[in-house]
């Protein structure tokens, strides 16, 4: 895991309203390092990377991301152009082909020729194992499949950083794996990657830390080695007691 750090998170606040969801949250990420997000709903989790990503304005403190600063003007723009993001949702174009929901980004964003971002988005294809979908719609496939898609369509921007928001909960158990692999496989060549999930199993093989947060604060930190034995907060006992059980 190198050193060098590409994401700074600094006395992070962010309300919606009369609720402060994220109070103070400090984290930093080195370059290539999996951190697995888990806590309670409500605890923050989403709301931490999607301002990760500028698609939340936070209220005070500073995240840099790639030496960008967030708050500086255009960095949010600047940051997304360095960062891929999975939501719980697929959010694929349902009218265009898988081909094309791939495509669509680096051709407008990066310039790509069609030829070009053709062959790049059969290759993600190929990485995700499902390249005989290319020519099909989204509703096509069942949603473990729109889910590899949605990871391949990050991909075809090259980012620096992925960022991961509880991909697999929208999924029928069967296809939670195939997610889950193929996220694995990505964290074993290197990918910086944040993870918002409830998968311990996954967190267990992948993750370098583990942040849980509750009540819009994070709680404990460690490795997934160390928590899982001992978890130092009664909060982190009680959610990984009821997760587990499961």
């Amino acid at each position: 895991m190198g050193a060098e750090r590409v994401i700074e998170i600094k006395g992070l606040n962010k309300s919606f309203g009369d609720f402060q969801v994220l109070t103070k949250v400090d984290l930093t990420v080195s370059l290539g390092e999996r951190i697995v997000i888990c806590g309670p709903s409500g605890s923050g989790k989403s709301t931490l990377i999607r301002c990760v990503n500028g698609l939340e304005q936070y209220d005070s403190g500073n995240i840099t991301v790639d030496s960008i600063s967030l708050s500086e003007k255009g960095g949010a723009a600047r940051v997304r152009a360095e960062v891929g993001m999975v939501f719980q949702q697929f959010n694929l174009f349902p009218h265009l082909s898988v081909l094309e929901n791939l495509t669509l980004g680096p051709m407008k964003a990066r310039g790509l020729s069609r030829k070009d971002a053709d062959a790049l988005a059969m290759q993600l294809l190929e990485r995700v194992r499902i390249p005989e979908q290319a020519h099909k719609r989204p509703r096509d496939l069942s949603g473990g499949q729109q889910q590899r898609v949605a990871i391949a369509r990050s991909l075809c921007m090259k980012p620096k950083i992925m960022l991961f928001d509880e991909p697999t909960s929208a999924l029928d158990p069967e296809m939670i794996s195939e997610v889950l692999d193929v996220m694995v496989e990505l964290a074993e060549e290197g990918m910086t990657m944040l993870v918002v999930t409830h998968e311990m199993g996954f967190a267990r093989k992948v993750a370098d830390r583990m942040v849980f947060m509750d009540g819009g604060e994070i709680v404990e930190t460690g490795a997934p080695s160390a928590v899982f034995e001992a978890p130092k907060s009664q909060r982190f006992k009680e959610f990984l007691d009821k997760i587990l059980q499961h």
